[in-house]
Protein backbone atom coordinates (compact mmCIF):
# COMPACT_ATOMS: atom_id res chain seq x y z
CA UNK A 1 0.00 0.00 0.00
CA UNK A 2 1.34 3.57 -0.92
CA UNK A 3 1.77 6.24 1.70
CA UNK A 4 -0.79 8.16 0.03
CA UNK A 5 -3.50 4.64 0.24
CA UNK A 6 -2.42 4.26 4.19
CA UNK A 7 -2.68 8.11 4.73
CA UNK A 8 -6.23 7.87 2.87
CA UNK A 9 -7.34 4.87 5.10
CA UNK A 10 -6.40 6.52 8.20
CA UNK A 11 -8.87 10.20 7.78
CA UNK A 12 -11.78 8.12 7.04
CA UNK A 13 -12.12 7.25 10.28
CA UNK A 14 -11.15 11.08 11.27
CA UNK A 15 -13.72 12.55 14.28
CA UNK A 16 -11.94 15.77 14.33
CA UNK A 17 -14.71 18.00 13.95
CA UNK A 18 -18.33 18.53 14.01
CA UNK A 19 -18.58 17.16 10.44
CA UNK A 20 -17.89 13.28 11.25
CA UNK A 21 -21.29 13.20 12.94
CA UNK A 22 -22.96 14.36 9.69
CA UNK A 23 -21.61 13.01 7.29
CA UNK A 24 -21.67 9.40 5.44
CA UNK A 25 -18.25 9.28 4.37
CA UNK A 26 -14.78 10.71 4.44
CA UNK A 27 -14.18 12.04 0.52
CA UNK A 28 -10.40 11.76 0.75
CA UNK A 29 -9.49 12.49 -2.97
CA UNK A 30 -8.83 10.66 -6.44
CA UNK A 31 -6.78 10.59 -9.46
CA UNK A 32 -3.57 10.14 -10.06
CA UNK A 33 -1.15 10.25 -7.12
CA UNK A 34 2.38 11.32 -9.28
CA UNK A 35 0.60 14.15 -11.16
CA UNK A 36 2.14 17.19 -11.66
CA UNK A 37 -0.98 19.07 -11.30
CA UNK A 38 -3.37 19.32 -8.82
CA UNK A 39 -7.00 20.82 -7.57
CA UNK A 40 -8.00 21.59 -4.29
CA UNK A 41 -11.69 22.73 -3.98
CA UNK A 42 -13.81 23.77 -0.76
CA UNK A 43 -16.17 20.76 0.09
CA UNK A 44 -18.39 17.63 -0.62
CA UNK A 45 -21.53 18.25 -1.55
CA UNK A 46 -24.15 15.97 -1.44
CA UNK A 47 -23.19 14.01 -4.63
CA UNK A 48 -19.97 13.27 -3.33
CA UNK A 49 -20.70 12.59 0.28
CA UNK A 50 -22.94 9.89 -1.48
CA UNK A 51 -20.17 8.32 -4.08
CA UNK A 52 -16.74 9.29 -1.85
CA UNK A 53 -15.37 11.29 -4.93
CA UNK A 54 -14.63 15.05 -5.08
CA UNK A 55 -16.67 16.42 -7.82
CA UNK A 56 -19.09 14.28 -9.61
CA UNK A 57 -22.15 16.58 -9.35
CA UNK A 58 -22.50 19.30 -11.94
CA UNK A 59 -19.99 21.00 -11.17
CA UNK A 60 -17.71 18.17 -11.47
CA UNK A 61 -18.98 17.60 -15.29
CA UNK A 62 -17.79 20.94 -15.76
CA UNK A 63 -14.43 20.78 -14.58
CA UNK A 64 -14.28 17.46 -16.62
CA UNK A 65 -15.28 19.80 -19.55
CA UNK A 66 -12.50 22.25 -18.76
CA UNK A 67 -9.95 19.46 -18.29
CA UNK A 68 -10.64 17.98 -22.00
CA UNK A 69 -10.55 21.95 -22.88
CA UNK A 70 -6.66 21.43 -22.41
CA UNK A 71 -6.19 17.79 -23.11
CA UNK A 72 -6.53 16.33 -19.82
CA UNK A 73 -8.84 14.18 -17.78
CA UNK A 74 -9.23 13.43 -14.43
CA UNK A 75 -7.53 10.24 -14.27
CA UNK A 76 -4.40 12.35 -14.97
CA UNK A 77 -4.59 15.15 -12.35
CA UNK A 78 -5.31 14.91 -8.74
CA UNK A 79 -8.62 16.25 -7.29
CA UNK A 80 -9.51 16.87 -3.09
CA UNK A 81 -10.64 19.53 -1.20
CA UNK A 82 -9.93 21.76 1.78
CA UNK A 83 -12.38 19.52 3.71
CA UNK A 84 -12.99 16.42 3.40
CA UNK A 85 -16.32 16.43 5.07
CA UNK A 86 -19.57 17.63 3.87
CA UNK A 87 -21.06 20.68 5.35
CA UNK A 88 -24.38 20.28 6.05
CA UNK A 89 -26.96 21.83 3.84
CA UNK A 90 -23.70 22.87 1.45
CA UNK A 91 -23.04 25.92 3.63
CA UNK A 92 -19.34 27.73 4.03
CA UNK A 93 -16.73 25.66 5.88
CA UNK A 94 -16.12 27.04 9.19
CA UNK A 95 -13.14 28.38 10.74
CA UNK A 96 -12.79 25.54 13.18
CA UNK A 97 -13.69 22.99 10.54
CA UNK A 98 -10.73 24.54 8.20
CA UNK A 99 -8.53 24.48 10.95
CA UNK A 100 -9.11 20.55 12.29
CA UNK A 101 -9.22 19.27 8.44
CA UNK A 102 -6.28 21.61 7.08
CA UNK A 103 -2.99 19.50 7.86
CA UNK A 104 -4.91 16.03 5.94
CA UNK A 105 -4.90 18.49 2.79
CA UNK A 106 -1.05 19.66 3.56
CA UNK A 107 -0.12 16.17 4.07
CA UNK A 108 -1.99 15.10 0.45
CA UNK A 109 -0.11 17.94 -1.27
CA UNK A 110 3.37 16.82 0.86
CA UNK A 111 3.02 12.99 -0.45
CA UNK A 112 1.61 14.26 -4.40
CA UNK A 113 4.86 16.79 -4.32
CA UNK A 114 2.36 18.33 -7.75
CA UNK A 115 3.89 21.49 -9.69
CA UNK A 116 1.33 23.48 -9.76
CA UNK A 117 -1.84 23.31 -7.69
CA UNK A 118 -5.02 24.99 -8.91
CA UNK A 119 -7.33 26.31 -6.13
CA UNK A 120 -10.75 26.43 -6.87
CA UNK A 121 -12.66 29.15 -5.49
CA UNK A 122 -12.35 31.59 -2.30
CA UNK A 123 -11.62 28.87 0.67
CA UNK A 124 -8.81 27.27 -1.12
CA UNK A 125 -7.48 29.93 -2.18
CA UNK A 126 -7.40 32.22 1.04
CA UNK A 127 -5.75 28.82 2.85
CA UNK A 128 -3.01 28.10 0.35
CA UNK A 129 -1.92 31.30 -0.40
CA UNK A 130 -1.90 32.46 3.52
CA UNK A 131 -3.50 35.92 2.24
CA UNK A 132 -7.07 37.28 2.36
CA UNK A 133 -7.52 38.48 -1.26
CA UNK A 134 -10.68 37.02 -3.04
CA UNK A 135 -10.96 34.97 -5.96
CA UNK A 136 -12.03 38.03 -7.93
CA UNK A 137 -8.79 39.53 -7.62
CA UNK A 138 -6.55 36.94 -7.93
CA UNK A 139 -8.07 34.30 -10.78
CA UNK A 140 -5.50 33.71 -13.39
CA UNK A 141 -2.54 35.16 -11.59
CA UNK A 142 0.00 32.35 -10.50
CA UNK A 143 2.16 32.56 -6.96
CA UNK A 144 5.19 30.66 -6.08
CA UNK A 145 4.49 29.51 -2.95
CA UNK A 146 5.25 26.75 -0.58
CA UNK A 147 3.34 23.39 0.41
CA UNK A 148 3.63 20.39 1.63
CA UNK A 149 7.93 21.40 1.79
CA UNK A 150 7.79 21.94 -1.86
CA UNK A 151 7.82 24.92 -3.95
CA UNK A 152 4.89 24.97 -6.23
CA UNK A 153 2.94 27.05 -8.62
CA UNK A 154 -0.28 28.60 -6.58
CA UNK A 155 -2.67 29.10 -9.47
CA UNK A 156 -6.48 30.56 -8.43
CA UNK A 157 -9.54 29.59 -10.41
CA UNK A 158 -13.07 30.48 -10.04
CA UNK A 159 -14.51 27.41 -8.75
CA UNK A 160 -16.44 25.55 -11.89
CA UNK A 161 -20.26 26.00 -9.39
CA UNK A 162 -19.77 29.85 -10.20
CA UNK A 163 -20.62 29.30 -13.95
CA UNK A 164 -23.15 27.01 -13.33
CA UNK A 165 -24.91 30.28 -11.90
CA UNK A 166 -23.50 32.84 -13.64
CA UNK A 167 -22.65 31.62 -17.70
CA UNK A 168 -20.10 34.64 -18.74
CA UNK A 169 -18.04 33.12 -15.92
CA UNK A 170 -17.37 29.99 -18.10
CA UNK A 171 -15.55 32.33 -20.74
CA UNK A 172 -13.29 33.12 -17.81
CA UNK A 173 -12.70 29.88 -16.62
CA UNK A 174 -11.96 28.44 -19.96
CA UNK A 175 -9.41 31.67 -20.38
CA UNK A 176 -8.02 30.67 -17.15
CA UNK A 177 -7.96 26.96 -17.76
CA UNK A 178 -6.06 27.56 -21.00
CA UNK A 179 -2.59 28.64 -19.21
CA UNK A 180 -2.37 25.52 -17.03
CA UNK A 181 -0.18 23.92 -19.56
CA UNK A 182 2.22 26.88 -19.60
CA UNK A 183 2.56 26.74 -16.10
CA UNK A 184 3.22 23.07 -15.53
CA UNK A 185 5.97 23.83 -18.37
CA UNK A 186 7.81 26.20 -15.90
CA UNK A 187 10.67 25.73 -13.67
CA UNK A 188 9.69 26.57 -9.68
CA UNK A 189 12.66 28.95 -8.70
CA UNK A 190 13.70 26.87 -5.33
CA UNK A 191 13.24 30.06 -1.76
CA UNK A 192 16.52 31.72 -1.53
CA UNK A 193 18.94 30.60 1.20
CA UNK A 194 18.92 32.62 4.32
CA UNK A 195 22.27 34.11 4.60
CA UNK A 196 24.04 33.33 7.14
CA UNK A 197 27.00 35.73 8.87
CA UNK A 198 30.59 34.66 7.68
CA UNK A 199 33.09 33.78 10.68
CA UNK A 200 36.05 36.48 9.92
CA UNK A 201 39.82 35.26 9.56
CA UNK A 202 41.83 35.35 12.70
CA UNK A 203 43.35 38.81 11.38
CA UNK A 204 39.95 40.58 10.53
CA UNK A 205 39.06 39.66 13.76
CA UNK A 206 41.65 40.80 15.40
CA UNK A 207 41.38 44.03 13.55
CA UNK A 208 37.41 44.19 14.68
CA UNK A 209 38.40 44.06 17.93
CA UNK A 210 40.93 46.80 17.36
CA UNK A 211 38.21 48.75 15.79
CA UNK A 212 40.00 48.66 12.44
CA UNK A 213 36.30 47.74 10.40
Amino acid sequence: MSELAAFASKVAGCTRCRLAETRTQVVFGVGDPDSDLMFVGEAPGFHEDKQGYPFVGQAGKLLDKLLMGIGLDRSRVYIANVLKCRPPGNRDPAPDEIEACESHLFRQIELIRPRVVGTLGNFATKLLSGKPAGITRVHGVEQEVTLGGSRVLLYPLYHPAAALYTPAMLQVLEQDFARLPDLLGREVEPPAPLLSPVAPEPAQAQAVQLGLF
